[in-house]
C-alpha cells in the first residue's frame, strides 16, 4: 500500500522525500483558475521516479452544471489536465463530482457527466484514469450522498471511470465511515485512491475542512479501517506542511504495518 501526500507542485519529488512519501498528489495549474496546464520541464524525471504521481483537477471544474459558461470550459479543462497528467506518468486525475444549481434537475447533471466522457471519447478518450471524488457539501451534488453516486455511476455505465474516496468529505457529507467501503464498492465496483483526512466539521455539517489524523471529529481508527478495507493507495491532504503530513503518514504506516518507504 503506497502512502503519500498532497504537495506543492514546484518540486513534487523533493516534497515526497521530505515526507518519506511513496506517492504525491499535486496541481498542474492554479486550482482556482481556468488556465490550461503547461508542459513541465521535469516531466521525464517525474515519469522515471519511484514515486506514484496523482494530479488533482482544478476546483473550478464542474462538468455537471447546466451553466454553459462553466460546463463547456470545464470539459475542455478536464481533458487538458488529463493529457498533461498522462505526460508526466500520473496514475490518475482526481476531479470533484460537481453539482447543479438550486432548482435545476440533478438528472441533467448526471447526463452532463456522461456527455463529458463522450466529449473526451471523440478525441480518443481520457489518456489516464479519471477518479471522481465524493464531496462534502451541497444539496444538489452529484457525489455527496451514495444514492446520488449510484445515479452517477448508472449514467456513466458505458465508460471506464474510477473513484476516489475522501474520508473527510464522507463524514462531513453525512455518510457513516463504518462499512462505507463496502457500500461504495457495491455502487462503483472499485476504489482507486483514498484521501485520508480528518474533519474539522461535524458529521453531516457539509463543511470541507480537513484536519490532521489525530485531530478533528473523526476517530482516527475509523480512517484506518476505511484504508484497510479499501486496499487502495492513500494520499493525506492534511495541514501542517512537511511535519504535519509526515506525522500523518507515519501514523498510518504504524497502524497498517506497512513499514517505511525505504523498507
Amino acid at each position: 500500500m503506497r502512502i503519500g501526500a498532497h504537495v506543492d507542485p514546484t518540486d513534487p519529488l523533493a516534497e515526497a522525500a521530505a515526507r518519506d512519501a511513496e506517492a504525491v498528489q499535486f496541481f498542474l495549474a492554479d486550482p482556482q483558475g481556468w488556465k490550461a496546464p503547461k508542459a513541465r520541464d521535469d516531466a521525464e524525471r517525474l515519469r522515471d521516479a519511484d514515486v506514484d504521481l496523482y494530479v488533482h483537477a482544478p476546483y473550478v471544474v464542474n462538468v455537471a452544471t447546466l451553466n454553459n459558461r462553466i460546463r463547456i470550459p470545464s470539459r475542455k479543462l478536464l481533458l487538458g489536465h488529463a493529457t498533461a497528467a498522462a505526460a508526466i506518468g500520473a496514475k490518475g486525475l482526481i476531479v470533484h463530482g460537481g453539482h447543479v444549481n438550486a432548482g435545476d434537475d440533478l438528472a441533467v447533471g448526471f447526463d452532463n457527466w456522461r456527455k463529458t466522457f463522450a466529449y473526451a471519447a471523440d478525441s480518443g478518450g481520457f489518456p489516464l484514469p479519471v477518479l471522481i471524488e465524493n464531496t462534502a457539501g451541497g444539496d444538489n451534488a452529484c457525489a455527496r450522498h451514495l444514492d446520488a453516486l449510484a445515479r452517477l455511476w448508472d449514467a456513466l455505465g458505458d465508460y471506464e471511470v474510477g473513484f476516489c474516496l475522501d474520508t473527510c468529505h464522507a463524514h462531513a457529507g453525512g455518510e457513516d465511515l463504518l462499512g462505507l467501503v463496502d457500500r461504495v464498492k457495491a455502487i462503483t465496483g472499485r476504489i482507486d485512491l483514498v484521501h485520508a483526512n480528518n474533519s474539522k466539521g461535524a458529521f453531516n455539517s457539509g463543511q470541507d475542512r480537513h484536519d490532521n489524523l489525530d485531530g478533528g471529529t473523526i476517530d482516527p481508527e475509523l480512517v484506518v479501517a476505511v484504508i484497510r478495507a479499501a486496499g487502495a493507495p492513500v494520499i493525506v491532504e492534511t495541514p501542517g506542511g512537511v511535519d504535519g503530513q509526515a506525522a500523518d503518514i507515519a501514523f498510518l504506516r504504524g497502524q497498517l504495518g506497512t513499514g517505511t518507504s525505504a523498507a
